[in-house]
């Protein structure tokens, strides 16, 4: 099946190449550097993979973050605000500035960061905040990123009620493999929102769902999926829009 949907994508980046706008070209894509500060977060390393936070990762504002959601996903700017003050009050920063962080900031355990992910592994395990192929391969597997129809129409979306199973498996998943796993309702309600967020940023509202495609280029090379058809809704969300989200994935019975 996994021939099927590379094909399926493959005619998806020819005819999005032709589109100049869904390239972005002022905002290209560039793998990190060995000294640049990332996340545990891939939807803020790909805003600094692509350009729209500073390419560094570091000594980021409150500003740049406003600039950054609006241009890259079409993010109300104070979607995010209560996150980057927690980090400010966690006293996360260490930029040597009250007021900025660095990316890599966001790695301390259980502040921001939580056990679960859909990405990386438990900070009891080893590394919590770079990409894990082999947890991702569990996430993606129940959300069944591989698997496609033979017409390359069928089987291309994740829906909400696959997104909240498999997030709920994967957290069970990591619970059962860590001694010291975080299982607390601050723990959980992370896990939820990580989910909220991504399938709001990645929302295609022509087809009501979440590409494929999007998911794997967001999460594997944390790259706003341009190629792939992405681009940011006319309409801006904002924290309404992630709560709605949030509030549907928890009335998934899992």
């Amino acid at each position: 099946m996994k021939i099927t949907i590379l094909a399926c994508s493959a005619l998806l980046t020819i005819a999005a190449a032709c589109d100049c706008e869904n390239t972005h070209e002022r905002h290209e894509w560039r793998a990190p550097g060995p000294n640049n500060s990332r996340s545990p977060c891939p939807g803020l390393n790909a805003m600094a993979n692509h350009g729209f936070l500073p390419r560094n990762g570091r000594d980021i504002s409150l500003t740049d973050l406003h600039a950054a959601i609006t241009s890259a996903y079409n993010y109300a700017p104070e979607t995010l605000d209560n996150a980057f003050q927690m980090a400010l009050d966690f006293n996360l920063s260490t930029t040597g500035n009250s007021k900025t962080i660095h990316l890599s900031d966001l790695n301390k355990h259980n502040a921001i960061e939580h056990d679960g992910s859909l990405s990386r592994s438990d900070f009891n395990l080893g590394d919590n905040h770079s990409f894990d192929p082999e947890v991702w391969n569990s996430t993606a597997t129940h959300l069944g990123l591989y698997d496609a129809g033979v017409d390359c129409e069928s089987d291309l979306y994740v829906t909400v009620e696959v997104a909240a199973r498999a997030r709920a498996l994967r957290f069970r998943e990591a619970e059962a493999l860590n001694p010291a796993f975080n299982a607390s309702a601050g723990a959980l309600m992370g896990s939820v929102g990580e989910t909220a967020l991504y399938l709001t940023t990645l929302w295609d509202y022509a087809a009501g769902t979440a590409p494929k495609a999007w998911i794997r280029a967001f999460f594997e090379e944390e790259r706003i999926p341009y190629l792939e058809g992405f681009r940011a809704p006319k309409t801006q969300r904002n924290l309404e829009t992630l709560g709605a989200m949030n509030a549907a994935i928890q009335a998934v019975k899992v």
